[in-house]
């Protein structure tokens, strides 16, 4: 795979995240700032490190596999990992500014 290809694939991963959104709040889990990585390889599997808005978030399993499933739809992804973390502790300041606009936050 050409680096071309290898950033295609990378940006297309985050419009489909971008198109995940938590379930408690209406800003989609890329702009929310749970998305701390995503390393996507020439051997087409996609790393993607995130945390949630709190370690006991009764969405959790939900949010993961939807990370999964949509992710493994994304052409060129033939493998999805999922690194769930808490380290760093997800905050307010991790949000994009257009998140902070759409809850009123700015």
């Amino acid at each position: 795979m050409t680096p071309e290809e290898i950033l295609k694939v990378e940006q297309d991963i985050i419009l489909t995240l971008k198109n995940i959104y938590d379930p408690e709040i209406p800003v989609n889990i890329y702009d929310l700032g749970l998305i701390y990585e995503i390393d996507y390889t020439p051997d087409r599997t996609a790393d993607i490190r995130m945390t949630l808005t709190a370690p006991n978030c009764p969405m959790a399993d939900m949010l993961v596999e939807d990370v999964n499933t949509q992710v493994g739809k994304v052409d060129g992804v033939d493998a999805v990992n999922v690194i769930l973390t808490f380290d760093p502790v997800w905050d307010k300041s991790m949000m994009s500014e257009e998140a902070l606009l759409e809850l009123n936050l700015l």
